[in-house]
Order: C-alpha cells, then structure tokens, then sequence
C-alpha cells in the first residue's frame, strides 16, 4: 500500500524563516526536549513529525498551540497516567494513528500493559480504577460532545474544578491535533511533501 502523501511542506531547519527557527526551537529545545525522549520530534533530515511541522505554516499560532500543548503535559494536576488515558482515548475516537503509537510510548514507560492500551482503543476503562477510570469516562463524555449533571458533579468531586478544567482543555486540545492531523495527511507512514510527490498524485 502507497504512503499516503502529506499535503504540505517539511521543512528543514535551513529553509525556515526567523519566526519559524523560533517556533521550531521552543518545541525542540523546550519542555518535550527534557528528560526520557518516548516518541521523536523530529525525522533524520530535523524536520518537525507529527503535528508540530504543521505549527509552522502560522508560527504566531503554532507558537500558542506548542505552548498550551506543553502545559498541558506537563504542568496540570492531572496524574501522569491519567493524562495519557486521556490522550489515548481522544486518539481512539478519533482514529489517530499518530497520537496513538506516540502516546502509547509514552503509556508503556508509565506501565500501562498490552491488554490496558488495547481496552483504551476499544474506549473500555473497565480495567481502570479511581481517579484512571473517571478521567477515561470523562474524556470520552466530552467527546461525545458535554458532561451532563451527574458526570459534572462525579469529576468535580473528585478531580476539583481546576483539574477538571484541564481535563477538558486537553480534550480540546488533542481533538483539535487529530483534525489537523488528518486534514494535513500527516501520518506515521506519510511520505514527505515534495514537488515531485505532487506531480505524482496527480497522475
């Protein structure tokens, strides 16, 4: 099967511009740049994977969306594995291949087992408990579009407003990387976009 051709540019370190090379080192020289390294940000020629190449076609934006990402990871009050449940659960609904093989790394360092991830892809938190299972059921209410009454009060008893709070941004957030993600073509397997990939899709 072809590898599905991505429907905007790579680009490499050198061909950025100035507001671009910043975006380009808060993300590769910032919080995700710290620590045990999971998933790559970038491929062998540095240019940005996933969705964070796509960040540069509007650095101004890019540059709001690397920052809440970071947040987001790496400074709520949501337990680590929780946050990956989380995750994990927007890229199940979703269908998103990357958000899925990049944050289930990241799920297996916190021991998550085979037979956790593979529940998780099925949106079944029955071998989660406490505050894991309330954030997956949560996080899947509100991808089916709002938390009613009783979902509200349960994940705010338990989680507290600010948590919950962030919950709820961070299911925005990845929600809003799986449609570019999928918009753009970007992909695991995506072959880089180049002219001649472009000629070639036409023919």
């Amino acid at each position: 099967m072809p590898k599905m051709l991505r429907r905007t540019d790579s680009l490499r370190p050198d061909q950025m511009k100035t507001d671009q090379k910043k975006l380009y080192e808060a993300i590769t020289q910032g919080s995700r740049a710290q620590g045990p390294q999971h998933f790559a940000l970038t491929d062998d020629l540095g240019r940005l994977r996933g969705p964070f190449g796509d960040f540069l076609l509007s650095p101004s934006v890019g540059m709001a969306l690397q920052a809440l990402g970071a947040a987001l990871r790496y400074e709520t009050d949501l337990p680590d594995r929780a946050r990956e449940l989380a995750i994990l659960t927007v890229a199940a609904r979703q269908r998103s291949t990357f958000e899925r093989e990049s944050h289930e790394a990241v799920a297996r360092a916190l021991g998550f087992s085979q037979d956790e991830l593979d529940a998780v892809q099925r949106e079944d938190m029955t071998p989660f408990d406490g505050v894991e299972s309330l954030v997956g059921r949560t996080a899947a209410a509100l991808l089916d579009g709002d938390l009613d009454d009783s979902a509200w009060y349960e994940a705010e008893e338990l989680l507290g407003q600010r948590t919950l709070f962030e919950l709820v941004t961070l299911v925005g957030y990845y929600s809003t990387l799986a449609l570019q993600l999928r918009v753009f073509r970007v992909g695991p397997e995506t072959a880089a976009h180049t002219p001649i990939d472009e000629a070639a899709a036409r023919r």
